[in-house]
């Protein structure tokens, strides 16, 4: 039989939030934790617009709520800019409930995955390896 590759890699991931009236942070985040396999931690920072190479250097993951979008632009934005910056992997998580993604998110997305979890850590880990430096 063949054993499945145990991965040890402790994920650091940025992961939208903010205005969050239908709690898809704190669902997407229990998702997560669900997945015992799966080992993570969230870096995060109060102004993302000021944050140095170094902070994104050690990120894996950038995780954009794509649901979040409309009532945190500001904050995403200034997210994404830096993401492309330092050249960070960008996952787009499609909205809880719903197919269509902002235009300019799809766009800029390394990948796009909806709400399976085992979906989300295949991508996250996919997109991490694709991005190692």
């Amino acid at each position: 039989m063949f054993e499945e590759e145990k991965d040890d890699k402790i994920y650091n991931l940025l992961i939208s939030n903010g205005i969050d009236e239908n709690n898809e942070y704190i669902e997407f985040v229990e998702k997560l934790y669900s997945k015992s396999d799966f080992l993570w931690k969230e870096s995060v920072a109060g102004l993302y617009s000021s944050l140095s190479e170094n902070f994104f250097s050690k990120i894996d993951v950038i995780i954009i709520l794509s649901g979040l979008y409309n009532k945190n632009k500001e904050d995403i934005d200034n997210i994404i800019e830096a993401a492309i910056k330092y050249k960070r992997p960008i996952v787009i998580v499609k909205p809880h409930g719903l197919e269509d993604i902002p235009e300019n998110l799809e766009k800029i997305g390394t990948a796009i995955v909806g709400w399976n979890v085992n979906c989300i850590i295949d991508t996250l880990k996919e997109s991490a390896q694709t991005y190692s430096f």
